[in-house]
């Protein structure tokens, strides 16, 4: 592993007060940055020195700082999470990027996530799908049956797990250019598509999700496979195929 060192580095980051803000993108240069430092380790760097200095700090999403949550979602140099495939902002360090570079910052793009301010979106659409049907009703009392005693194919379980690897953090719908949710939807109607206990909802569960994503306001897919490149956990698009024949069959039931 290389050595620590410390680069200088501009920054356009886009800032916008509120929801109905114009915005525009902000020049900062912020210098002694730690190449072993995380990208939002970077963002906490430049937010100290505007506190300082009796400025605003820019606004940003984060939490588990794991790859876990999918919160710290930006468009970094016009790429979801940033130059590296596989993992999202947190997981991004600052030995990507060279002494001088300059480093444009912006948050989601989709009229479905709208802004909240600066880098913040509202990604609540997410929620309302996974509401409408991203769930198992079972009765948990009585004769419970344990997991293990439902014989479940291996490759569907296989696949089920994989689905299950989405995190929700909506890098798919930022690099579609039509801000599609269908790389999303299909891995959440998938895992439980792929497993005995999600046949009984079926039917409604994709017709309730579908519906509610066009309600939202998200695109359709034209197979352009932008969101499968960009998602952090490789999501595959064969999620969005059996989406597609789930539909289908429940439609015509």
């Amino acid at each position: 592993m290389s050595k620590a060192k410390n680069i200088n580095i501009n920054l356009k980051i886009w800032r916008q007060k509120n929801a109905k803000d114009k915005g525009n993108i902000v020049d900062y240069k912020l210098d002694n940055v730690s190449t072993d430092s995380s990208f939002l380790e970077m963002l906490d760097q430049l937010n100290e020195e505007l506190i300082i200095k009796k400025e605003s700090p820019v606004a940003f999403d984060h939490d588990c700082r794991e790859g876990i949550c999918g919160m710290c979602s930006l468009f970094i140099n016009g790429r979801a999470h940033g130059p590296d495939t596989g993992n999202t902002t947190c997981q991004l360090h600052m030995r990507k990027f060279n002494d001088g570079d300059t480093i444009f910052i912006e948050p989601w793009r989709s009229k479905a996530f709208p802004v909240i301010k600066d880098l913040v979106v509202d990604r609540s659409a997410f929620d309302r799908i996974q509401q409408a049907g991203g769930f198992v009703s079972v009765n948990t009392s009585g004769r419970t049956i344990d997991a293990n005693a439902t014989p479940v194919p291996k490759e569907d379980a296989d696949k089920a797990f994989m689905a299950a690897a989405c995190i929700g953090c909506g890098a798919c719908v930022a690099s579609c250019k039509n801000g599609s949710a269908m790389l999303f939807v299909g891995a959440k109607v998938s895992q439980y598509a792929l497993l005995p206990q999600g046949k009984v909802e079926a039917t409604q569960r994709v017709l309730n999700m579908v519906r509610q994503m066009d309600e939202e306001g998200f695109g359709n897919c034209t197979n352009t496979g932008a969101c499968e490149v960009e998602c952090p956990k490789g999501i595959s698009l064969e999620n969005i195929a059996r989406m597609n024949r789930e539909f289908l069959k429940a439609s015509v039931l």
